[in-house]
C-alpha cells in the first residue's frame, strides 16, 4: 500500500534554527526539519496497540497530532513476556518527526515518522545509566561562526561500566554550506563529543534481558546549541520544527548488531541501551 503523503507548505512548517533561503543551492535542496514528540504507549499480551497518548498534545500541530493517530494504532510489537507468558506492557515512547521535500524543486515537504524508541517504563536495572560524564567543550571556533549541530554517538560499554568502543554515528548542522565546509564543522563538533566519551561511565545492567552481556551498545546525541538572547527556551521548541541539514550515516565496523539504532529519536543529550524496550515489527509509517 502507498504511504499516506502529509504534505507542508513552507510556511506550515514554521522552521526555526536554520534560514531555508540561506547558503548555497545544492545544500539548501538537502535541507530537511525534524521535531521530536514524547508520549506513552500500552501494547496487548499479543502485541497490538491499546492505547497511546502524547505529551503536551496541545503543542504538537494538528497535521502531525493526525499523522501518528493514522500509524500507531496499527503498530504491531513483539509480545512482552513474563514467565513463560505474554503480558500487557506500557512504554514511553518518544518519536522524531521529519520534514523533506519530495523533489529538489519541490516547495512542499512531506513529513513522516522516521525513528522511534519504546523503552519500558520502571525498567530500573533493566536499563543503562549515567556512574560519571563530563559534558564536552563548545568548540570556540564553532561558537564564534553560529554553528550548531547535533552529534549522534554510538558506545559500546563493557561489564565493568567503561567505554570500550566510541564512534560517531551521524553529525547533523544547523548551518548551511558548501559540502566541503559542513563536513569540516561536523568534525569540529564531532572531535571533542567523541573524546570526552571516551572517559564516562556507566551503571549497566543488573537484571533483566540483557544483565549477562558481555557488552552493552548506547546511544547518545550530544547537541550543540547557542544561548541565543533572543531565541526560545529549549521546553518551548517542542511542537516546533527544527531545521537543519543531514549528515551522512556512518556504517560502524564494531557495531554491526546494533545497525538500526535510533538515537535521532532521543532528547538532547538523551542515553538509550540498544536493543532493550518494546520491539516493533512494523513499519513506522505504515498508513
Amino acid at each position: 500500500m502507498k504511504r499516506k503523503q502529509w504534505l507542508l507548505g513552507v510556511a506550515g512548517l514554521a522552521m526555526s534554527g536554520l534560514a531555508l533561503a540561506a547558503g548555497p543551492g545544492a545544500a539548501r535542496k538537502r535541507l530537511e526539519a525534524s521535531m521530536l514528540v514524547t508520549g506513552d504507549i500500552n501494547v496487548a499480551p499479543d502485541g497490538s496497540v491499546t492505547g497511546y497518548t502524547l505529551d503536551r498534545q496541545e503543542r504538537i500541530p494538528g497535521e502531525i497530532v493526525g499523522l501518528i493517530g493514522a500509524a500507531a494504532p496499527k503498530w504491531r510489537f513483539d509480545p512482552v513476556m513474563r514467565d513463560g507468558h505474554a503480558v500487557a506492557a506500557h512504554a514511553h515512547m518518544t518519536l522524531r518527526l521529519v520534514a523533506k521535500r519530495e523533489s529538489p524543486d519541490d516547495s512542499q515537504f512531506t513529513a513522516r515518522i522516521a525513528s522511534a524508541t519504546f523503552g519500558e517504563e520502571g525498567a530500573g536495572g533493566e536499563q543503562i545509566s549515567y556512574a560519571s560524564r563530563a559534558a564536552p567543550a563548545y568548540p570556540m571556533n564553532a561558537a564564534k561562526a553560529g554553528v550548531e549541530g547535533t552529534v549522534y554517538l554510538l558506545l559500546r560499554v563493557g561489564r565493568d561500566g567503561k567505554v570500550a568502543d566510541a564512534d560517531i554515528q551521524q553529525v547533523n548542522l544547523g548551518v548551511v554550506g558548501s559540502d566541503s565546509e559542513m563536513n569540516v564543522w561536523r568534525n569540529v563538533l564531532a572531535k571533542p563529543a567523541l573524546r570526552v566519551a571516551k572517559d564516562w561511565t556507566f551503571n549497566v545492567p543488573t537484571t533483566g534481558a540483557h544483565a549477562n552481556d558481555p557488552y552493552f551498545y548506547a546511544t547518545v546525541p550530544i547537541a550543540y546549541h547557542l544561548n541565543r538572547g533572543t531565541g526560545p527556551h529549549p521546553d518551548d521548541r517542542y511542537g516546533t520544527w527544527q531545521g537543519y541539514v543531514p549528515g551522512p550515516k556512518q556504517d560502524i565496523s564494531w557495531a554491526k548488531d546494533a545497525q538500526g539504532s535510533s538515537a535521532d529519536a532521543l532528547p538532547d543529550d538523551g542515553l538509550f541501551l540498544v536493543n532493550s524496550g518494546l520491539k516493533l515489527v512494523t513499519p513506522l509509517d505504515n498508513g
